[in-house]
């Protein structure tokens, strides 16, 4: 190894290159972005658009079917699911894999597009998915005067909040806007036999400003502006308004009243609705933290102003209180770890300067790897320092086994250089391998596809990149370093081995003595293997785990049609059951129209009465409750990853009601699954229509046209915007209505309509009729389907899955129609069975590596006989600690395969040496395990010990490490006691003896 020979003569070299790799590691520590999640867009968008209170077959008819037909026309959309509601259409978009920028791009052009182009539609919102929301900051301004609150709001704070340069935008809810309001006398407007229609007219000509014309021959062709405004309420009362009986002013026939406007998204906090909510989104390439500290220091400044007074300001939530107790909770566990990897060396080597040496090597590489996160523009966020944190036990792995190798020939009496060439050169090769195991793994998971893939490749990178700086440090600073620090005391008496190394000699060479003993030992633990799949059934499984952050969003589906009254009667009562329940501090109810969407605060520190998975149960089990007294359909998770319905399933086919009877059928059925909640399904969100129906002969026999009276049937739900209308250099909205409102079918009916001869009632030529119709439409891809949807209480989602689908086999529904999951449990059956093609294709990717390293097919197999073996300790960690085999614990596993074939790997390097040395199958086994199992329990001891607190970690990111770190540790313990047993009777098994020369003669070629 000529180029070791020259590296550690080359100790300045090494020292300056250390340096460089501190100075940038040390810039990219402090620079490094924090982040809770790292900002990913995914390939996939919604649209969300807005139709006032039109019907949702009307919204489908005119909406949704012109939306989904341009977007499907797109090249990279695969996927357009709709779901319409009255007055609302929402879409969700699937683009091809890495092609969302560009799809997107066109989605928004066409959404817009159709925007200008459908006058029904009055407002749209396009999203690209992403990690990124859309608000990173929210508080409230509350308990104090409404105006005066408003006025704060509107003149001081949100200027002063959109003038700071980490402030995109501010969006203000609940601001107390006053409106002219035109309240007509219907009597008034029948005794003078006014038509409604000119007095809209008259009074919007009065208050108009706009181009009728242009003087062409005039010099420059000016235009010319006609330009009227209604400057005061005295002026609006005196519009003259003529009629048959003369001309009167509009006070004669209407009030104009100057009055509070009614908020149309209404906001609740504790009950209440005095308040003002606003959120606040960061600029680009500003971090949830920079945004908090700008906006906290802004109203620290406001607030020394004097300009906070009779009310108070209060932060609701803000995104960088969770990145930064996340972010400072996984640093704390790394370092635990880096502290607990190096105590374990300094037990096993009982010398302080090898245990210094590589315990250099932890903060070298750690640097380097930071270092090239910021070159591949990575964030500080829970995945990337998740990936430092596992890297941590094994980044050492490599300095370990070089160490121990050189002090091993040290003591063998070499002199100082040679021992470092001879016994790195000794373990280059299995450590090459033994990376390259590690890393190769991690290539299949670029092929897990949709959101989580994207995540998952941040974690491999990370992973990887720490593993391969930390093989370069073991292979340049670790022997440059040992050369002039590492000493041992050299004695001429004979080494004795340990009890536990002479218990486990006698024990290897009584295992591959015989054949049919290893052959025992093989079966032993294929038993084990066989027991432990028993287990997996008994783990709880999901897909993404919860972020325990103390805070939860939840929806509450309502009745279609419920009143803004009931509303309120809902909101009251939703404080109510969350009040009562300990460790709730706040919550906030938002009305978006057919649901609330609620954010609740939990206690933090030491007021924690209960864990959030504890609270979370109380939160939907007391507001489920209330299904049976209020107005509400279902309450869900509003947090859960893919659909807003944990449990979700799709029923397809010709005929709606024979969709209709198999939807109840299965609803009826699925509410019987024990822990299922909250069954709903699209059929039943129906809503009452009265159509109207004309007595054709009646209309003619009056002298009237049907025109005539649906224009009486319009006007008596008049409520026309005016437009605005400038008072004492005040803007407001001017809006005309009825004084009396018509709100009942009797009130309909009784209207008065004149005719040739008298003045009738309406209901002398109209009818109504009560007609059930869809309050919710969901297609894909242009077909309609109907969904079942639920939620689930004290379970897991792997065993709801199982139910789930067993139910679906055992449904019998007629030809042509057909059942399946959808949501959350479809990903998570997809997510399954890519992780089983990656594990595949790790697998093979490992052996293939290996075959070319040892260039045999056969010695691979040896090492990969322990696969099974880890496998038994993962289920064994998981079943004992109960936490969920999900995609953070399944990226363990895939991980776990690489690490724990390390110790193998070492162990059949030793003994093919030993062989080609002329030891028999026999010896070489024994003297390899005495030879390797130091090195092999400092590896997977320091392993363990730096994933430990991640195993043990609570808090925000606990959910997210623990798993991960579980199956890891649990895998590798287990695999690598089993291994110094397992691969010895394997290797005896199946391996060839060959005709060699003596041991003595052996021994002679090794030493040389």
């Amino acid at each position: 190894m000529k180029w070791l020979s020259y590296v550690i003569e080359r100790r300045i070299m090494i020292f300056l290159t250390v340096v460089l790799i501190v100075i940038g590691g040390g810039y990219a520590l402090f620079n490094l972005d924090q982040e809770l999640l790292p900002s990913v867009t995914m390939d996939g968008a919604t649209v969300e658009v807005s139709a006032g209170d039109i019907s949702a077959n009307e919204v489908e008819r005119s909406i949704t079917s012109n939306l989904e037909q341009r977007l499907r026309e797109i090249e990279d959309v695969t996927k357009v699911i709709s779901n319409t509601n009255t007055g609302r259409s929402s879409l969700q978009l699937s683009f091809r894999q890495g092609k969302g920028d560009e799809a997107f791009e066109e989605v928004e052009s066409i959404v817009y597009m159709e925007a200008a182009e459908n006058e029904l539609i009055e407002g749209v919102d396009v999203n690209q998915n992403g990690t990124t929301a859309a608000y990173d900051y929210f508080m409230d301004i509350s308990n104090g005067d409404m105006e005066e609150i408003t006025n704060f709001v509107d003149g001081t704070l949100k200027p002063r909040l959109e003038s700071l340069p980490e402030v995109a935008a501010v969006n203000v809810n609940g601001i107390l806007e006053n409106e002219v309001e035109i309240e007509l006398d219907r009597e008034e407007i029948e005794d003078k036999s006014i038509n409604i229609e000119q007095v809209i007219e008259i009074i919007q000509q009065q208050n108009n400003d706009s181009i009728i014309g242009m003087l062409r021959d005039e010099e420059g062709s000016p235009f010319l502006r006609w330009h009227t405004s209604l400057e005061s309420i005295d002026h609006i009362e005196r519009i003259q308004i003529p009629s048959q009986e003369g001309s009167f002013t509009l006070d004669d026939i209407a009030t104009v009243t100057m009055s509070p406007k009614d908020n149309l998204n209404e906001i609740w906090k504790n009950g209440s609705q005095e308040l003002i909510f606003v959120q606040i989104a960061r600029s680009n390439d500003i971090t949830q933290i920079e945004l908090a500290d700008s906006v906290r220091e802004e109203i620290k400044t406001i607030n020394e102003e004097g300009l906070i007074r009779g009310f108070e300001v209060n932060e609701m939530v803000s995104q960088a209180d969770y990145v930064e107790d996340a972010l400072s909770g996984v640093t704390i566990n790394i370092l635990i770890g880096a502290g607990l990897a190096i105590g374990i060396l300094l037990i096993f080597l009982k010398n302080i300067r090898a245990t210094l040496i590589i315990g250099v090597s932890i903060p070298t590489s750690i640097l380097l790897t930071l270092w090239i996160m910021q070159i591949l523009d990575y964030s500080f966020n829970i995945l990337t320092l998740m990936g430092l944190g596992l890297g941590i036990g094994i980044m050492v792995d490599s300095s370990i086994v070089i160490l121990e190798s050189i002090y091993s020939k040290k003591e063998k009496g070499l002199n100082n250089k040679e021992a470092i060439i001879q016994g790195t050169k000794q373990v280059a090769s299995p450590i090459v391998a033994s990376v390259m195991t590690t890393i190769v793994v991690f290539l299949p998971i670029g092929y897990l596809e949709g959101d989580i893939g994207q995540l998952m490749v941040m974690i491999s990178v990370v992973v990887s990149t720490t593993l391969i700086s930390s093989m370069v440090i073991s292979f340049t600073v670790i022997p440059t370093v040992a050369k002039g620090f590492l000493k041992i005391r050299l004695t001429n008496e004979k080494k004795k081995d340990g009890i536990i190394l002479g218990k486990y000699s006698q024990l290897i060479s009584w295992i591959v003595k015989k054949k049919r003993r290893s052959l025992g030992v093989l079966l032993t633990f294929l038993l084990f293997f066989v027991a432990s799949l028993t287990l997996v059934t008994k783990i709880p499984m999901g897909l993404m785990p919860d972020m325990h952050d103390r805070y939860a969003e939840v929806i509450v589906d309502l009745d279609p049609g419920v009143t803004s009254d009931e509303k309120e009667i809902v909101a009251k009562q939703i404080n109510e059951n969350l009040s009562v329940i300990k460790d709730v501090e706040s919550n906030y109810i938002m009305d978006s129209g057919g649901m609330f969407y609620v954010m609740i605060n939990m206690t933090k520190g030491e007021k924690i009465v209960m864990n959030q998975e504890k609270v979370n149960e109380e939160i939907y089990s007391s507001l489920r409750t209330l299904e049976e007294t209020q107005p509400i359909l279902s309450v869900q998770n509003a947090m859960t990853g893919g659909a807003a319905h944990p449990v979700q399933v799709n029923i397809r086919g010709e005929d709606f009601n024979q969709l209709k009877e198999i939807s109840t059928e299965f609803s009826s059925k699925l509410e019987e699954i024990e822990g299922i909640v909250g069954v709903l399904s699209s059929n039943n969100r129906t809503f009452i229509e009265e159509e109207v129906f004309l007595d054709e002969v009646a209309i003619v026999d009056a002298g009237l046209e049907e025109n005539q009276i649906r224009q009486i049937v319009q006007q008596s739900f008049l409520d026309v915007s005016l437009g605005d209308v400038t008072l004492s250099e005040q803007t407001y909205p001017l809006s005309i209505k009825w004084n009396e409102s018509t709100t009942t079918v009797s009130d309909l009916l009784d209207l008065e309509v004149p005719t040739q001869d008298s003045v009738e009632t309406l209901d002398n030529f109209i009818t109504l009729r009560k007609v059930e119709i869809p309050n919710e439409i969901t297609r894909e891809d242009g077909e309609r389907f109907v969904v079942v949807s639920a939620d689930f209480e004290n379970t897991d989602s792997g065993t709801v899955n199982r139910d789930v689908s067993n139910l679906i086999e055992e449904m019998d529904v007629p030809e042509g129609y057909s059942i399946s999951v959808a949501g959350d449990l479809e990903q998570q059956q997809q997510v399954l069975q890519q992780m089983i093609v990656v594990l595949g294709v790790a697998i093979f990717l490992i052996f293939s590596v290996m075959a070319v390293q040892f260039n045999h097919l056969i010695h691979p197999l040896f090492v990969m006989s322990v696969i099974p073996v880890v496998i038994t300790g993962v289920i064994l960690g998981l079943f004992i600690t109960q936490y969920e085999l999900n995609v953070m614990s399944g990226i363990g596993i895939i991980m776990l395969i690489g690490i724990s074939l390390n110790n193998a790997i070492l162990l059949i390097d030793k003994t093919n040496k030993l062989r080609k040395g002329g030891y028999n199958v026999e010896k070489a086994l024994v003297e390899a395990g005495k030879s390797r199992v130091r090195p092999i329990f400092m590896t997977t001891l320091t392993t363990v010990a730096g994933m430990l607190p991640l195993a043990l970690a609570s808090g925000i990111s606990g959910n997210y490490q623990a798993p991960m770190a579980v199956a890891i540790i649990s895998g590798l313990l287990f695999s690598t006691l089993v291994t110094l047993l397992l691969f010895p009777a394997v290797y005896r098994l199946f391996s060839i003896e060959r005709k060699s020369n003596t041991i003595k003669e052996g021994k002679k070629q090794l030493t040389s």
